[in-house]
């Protein structure tokens, strides 16, 4: 049995108030616990493979391709391969959330 913090691994992204680090990487998947601090905005982007988010704590607006919605916590969002997507945290406390992409890219 294997078990971790997302607090063991360096951040793979840590810039302007969004830290991402990856807590799982395998071939079949990668997680990355992300925060952003208030008014933080991780910027557009592509990704080969399906993305899902689900948020740990505060509301997340995301951008996806022309659509943008805020979610609260405990929700799952689906961001279909090669569309856009932005995350932003529009709130005044630490948005958590966890991005799920499957397969690895």
């Amino acid at each position: 049995m294997n078990s971790r913090s997302w607090k063991d691994n360096a951040p793979a992204l840590d810039r302007e108030g969004v830290t991402g680090t990856k807590i799982y990487s395998q071939t079949e998947g990668e997680i990355v616990y992300m925060r952003l601090t208030p008014g933080a905005h991780l910027k557009a982007h592509k990704t080969p493979v399906n993305v899902a988010f689900y948020v740990l704590e505060g509301n997340a607006t995301l951008s996806i391709g022309d659509e943008e919605q805020t979610f609260p916590r405990d929700t799952i969002i689906d961001s279909p391969k090669d569309i856009p997507h932005a995350v932003t945290n529009k709130g005044d406390s630490d948005l958590r959330l966890l991005v799920i992409k499957m397969p690895k890219p």
